[in-house]
């Protein structure tokens, strides 16, 4: 049951809790509201519990500058290409 199930179960709860005005012979439907919504309740606490332990932080990868390029041009003839060849 995820994380839905368990808001329906408080939801149902609460309802057959608080607003309904129905009378069962043999049951307490505030009873069972009451029932329903500990279940949702114990059922959001674990999934939250799970949830987090699966959560895995990875260490951020250091950055590694790397240092300019320092081209080299040629004296000999006083041409370039362009390209600081």
């Amino acid at each position: 049951m995820g994380l839905g199930g368990c808001i329906i179960l408080i939801a149902v709860g609460a309802i057959l809790t608080f607003a309904t005005d129905w009378h069962m012979n043999g049951v307490n439907l505030t009873v069972v509201g009451l029932i329903l919504m500990a279940v949702g309740l114990i059922g959001t606490a674990t999934f939250s519990g799970i949830a987090r332990r699966r959560r895995v932080v990875v260490p951020p990868t250091p950055v590694v500058e790397e240092e300019p390029h320092h081209h080299h041009h040629r004296t000999g003839d006083g041409y370039t290409d362009g390209y600081g060849v």
